[in-house]
């Protein structure tokens, strides 16, 4: 496709991911973690994050209409990819570590990674539990 027609998807992706990365920002602001303690915000907004991308993928592609073109990548790589982070995950770890505190930095290294799956998990079976039973009530 030509990089113009893609114009309105960079335009969708940058503004959900202000929105995500302002709203990421201000949980940090409103809950901060002191140093050497568990990064317990970080790890909040990691696997909300991720249960949302969940309902949202299934919403996305499971439903009986499309969605509009935008939905997606305004929500998916740009909201939650602006909101979740990677990034402070991985610097996190790297402190906790740093600090002398290996229990608790490869907990939450490997604890995120299992937290985030499932919550994709929770999100995914939440979306469709909820696409059933409207389905149900339109039938009868």
């Amino acid at each position: 496709m030509e990089p113009r027609g893609q114009l309105p998807v960079v335009g969708a992706v940058a503004v959900g991911g202000a929105l995500g990365a302002s709203v990421r920002y201000g949980l940090a602001l409103l809950w901060p973690t002191p140093a050497h303690a568990f990064p317990w915000t970080t790890f909040t907004v990691n696997m909300a994050g991720c249960a949302a991308l969940g309902v949202l993928m299934v919403l996305a592609t499971e439903a009986t209409t499309a969605p509009h073109p935008l939905l997606r990548p305004f929500l998916g790589t740009g909201f939650c990819g602006g909101f979740t982070t990677f990034s402070t995950y991985a610097l996190d770890t790297e402190r906790l570590l740093a600090a002398g505190d290996p229990t608790r930095g490869l907990l939450y290294l490997g604890g995120t990674a299992v937290t985030a799956l499932v919550a994709v998990r929770a999100g995914v079976t939440a979306a469709r539990t909820a696409q059933a039973a409207a389905r149900a009530r339109a039938r009868g």
